[in-house]
C-alpha cells in the first residue's frame, strides 16, 4: 500500500521507506495520513493465515470489525476503500451496498449519510497486477474523494 501512494502523492514508491529501505518509516505514514484526514483499519480484528503467504485465498477471518462502530467515531467519513476481495466481502456483509466492480464504487446509506464503497484491486505483492496499474486505480478513487489534486 505505501509504495502506491508513494507513486500517486510523491511520484516516489519508495518515499514511505525508512533510511535503511528496508521497512516502513512509521512517523512519515502517520504524519501522511493525519495532514489527509486518512483513517485506516483491518474489516477483520482476528485472522487465523492458512498458508504462509499474503493471499487472501488463505486467510480466514475468525472475527469480523465492527466498520459501522468505526464510523459512528468517524463524522466526516464519506468514502470506504477496500482493498481486496475479502475486505469487499466482509463490507457487504456490514451495509446494505451492491458490490462494485474493480476500481469502481457502489453508493449507499449509512446512518442518514451518503457513501460510498470503493473495491480496489488488493495492495498485496501476492496480486498480479503492476504496480503502476494498481496505482493508477487508487489514484482515480482518490481524485474522486478530493483527497488528489489534478496537479
Amino acid at each position: 500500500m505505501w509504495r502506491i501512494m508513494g507513486l500517486i502523492f510523491f511520484e516516489n514508491k519508495d518515499y514511505f521507506l525508512n533510511e535503511t529501505k528496508k521497512a516502513f518509516c512509521c512517523d512519515r505514514i502517520i504524519e501522511f495520513l493525519m495532514e489527509k484526514g486518512i483513517a485506516l483499519f483491518d474489516t477483520a480484528s482476528v485472522i487465523r493465515r492458512l498458508q504462509d503467504n499474503a493471499s487472501d485465498k488463505f486467510l480466514e477471518v475468525m472475527e469480523a470489525t465492527d466498520i459501522g462502530r468505526l464510523l459512528n467515531q468517524l463524522s466526516k467519513c464519506k468514502t470506504i476503500i477496500a482493498t481486496g476481495q475479502k475486505a469487499t466481502d466482509i463490507l457487504l456483509t456490514q451495509f446494505e451496498v451492491s458490490q462494485p466492480k474493480v476500481g469502481n464504487f457502489s453508493e449507499f446509506v449509512f446512518n442518514n449519510t451518503f457513501m460510498r464503497l470503493y473495491r480496489m484491486p488488493s495492495t498485496s505483492r501476492a496480486y498480479p497486477l503492476a504496480l503502476e496499474k494498481k496505482a493508477e486505480a487508487y489514484r482515480k478513487a482518490l481524485f474522486n474523494t478530493k483527497l488528489l489534486s489534478n496537479s
